[in-house]
């Protein structure tokens, strides 16, 4: 409560003072006369704290926030409709691996070997055995893997650790005859390894195509995707979609490549774990709709 009080010479004055200085709303505790005049003491309650405003409602959740996709790639694509993502993003099919031999490359643990054992298989079922070359003698195991694939199938597996076994498994290819490149795991980023991939693309003259797996954080799978790019890859093949619930990495690294999403690995069957991507499927896969059924190519 606030106190004051007001002097003047007759009541009249000392009133208007007091609603001057408190305003209309002021209570007058007391008067009194003086040897001067007047003394009024008034009282001017605080106002009352109004409640604070409800807080608005929540926003409508945004189905595709959880993406984590970069800020340019989310204005680009909207609502995540199939025709806002054929509008930003590139697709295609697989490159052929006739005339020019395919390499899988990629960061290390991206998927390659089996991704290449399911290309090898889709290659056997209709009709044509391709030449499989791994070139990768870094990681233990990695040609008994392919390995244990190609003695399935029953299609020839060259290991070319070295450049002349390079060459020998070159040779070794018969006219108009798919090849299959399972290269090392590569960090672009090393300037060494970044040349030892390149010298392997150059000799075989193979085309690239970039194998990554979901799930990576979306900036740097497109810095990933750029120093591929740098490299000669143009096509991008995401792998482990079928385990992944964020695909903001993956749409990051064809966004800032820029690479053509061709098809995604989708589980661990050599005969059915590849499905192509359509900006249908992967709009449905955005909002965690089942996508569309359609056979893989």
């Amino acid at each position: 409560m606030q106190l004051r009080v007001f002097r003047a010479a007759r009541m009249s004055d000392a009133m208007a003072e007091c609603r001057l200085a408190l305003g209309p709303d002021a209570l007058i505790l007391s008067t009194r006369r003086t040897a001067s005049g007047v003394e009024v003491t008034a009282a001017l309650e605080p106002a009352e704290e109004l409640p604070p405003p409800p807080p608005p409602p929540p926003a409508a959740p945004d189905a595709l926030g959880r993406h984590n996709m970069p800020p340019a790639l989310r204005a680009r694509v909207g609502a995540g409709s199939a025709a806002a993502l054929a509008a930003a993003l590139r697709f295609a099919a697989l490159p052929e691996s006739v005339p020019r031999p395919l390499a899988l490359v990629g960061p290390p643990g991206a998927g390659k070997t089996l991704t290449c054992a399911k290309l090898a298989t889709r290659l056997v079922l209709r009709g044509t055995a391709p030449l499989v070359v791994t070139a990768d003698a870094r990681r233990a195991g990695a040609a008994e893997q392919l390995a244990a694939f190609t003695r399935v199938l029953g299609v020839p597996l060259a290991v070319a650790g070295t450049g002349s076994q390079l060459a020998q498994a070159l040779a070794r290819r018969g006219a108009a005859q798919p090849m299959l490149l399972d290269t090392a795991g590569c960090d672009p980023f090393d300037p060494a390894q970044a040349e030892q991939l390149l010298a392997l693309l150059r000799v075989t003259e193979a085309v690239p195509l970039l194998v990554m797996p979901a799930g990576l954080d979306p900036e740097e799978a497109a810095e990933t995707a750029r120093a591929f790019a740098a490299l000669g890859a143009r096509h991008l093949l995401p792998t482990r979609l079928d385990g992944a619930r964020r695909l903001g990495g993956v749409l990051a690294a064809a966004f800032a490549g820029p690479l053509a999403l061709t098809e995604a690995g989708t589980g661990p069957g050599a005969a059915d774990g590849l499905t192509p991507l359509t900006p249908a499927w992967l709009s449905a896969r955005l909002f965690g709709a089942a996508p569309p059924s359609q056979e893989a190519a």
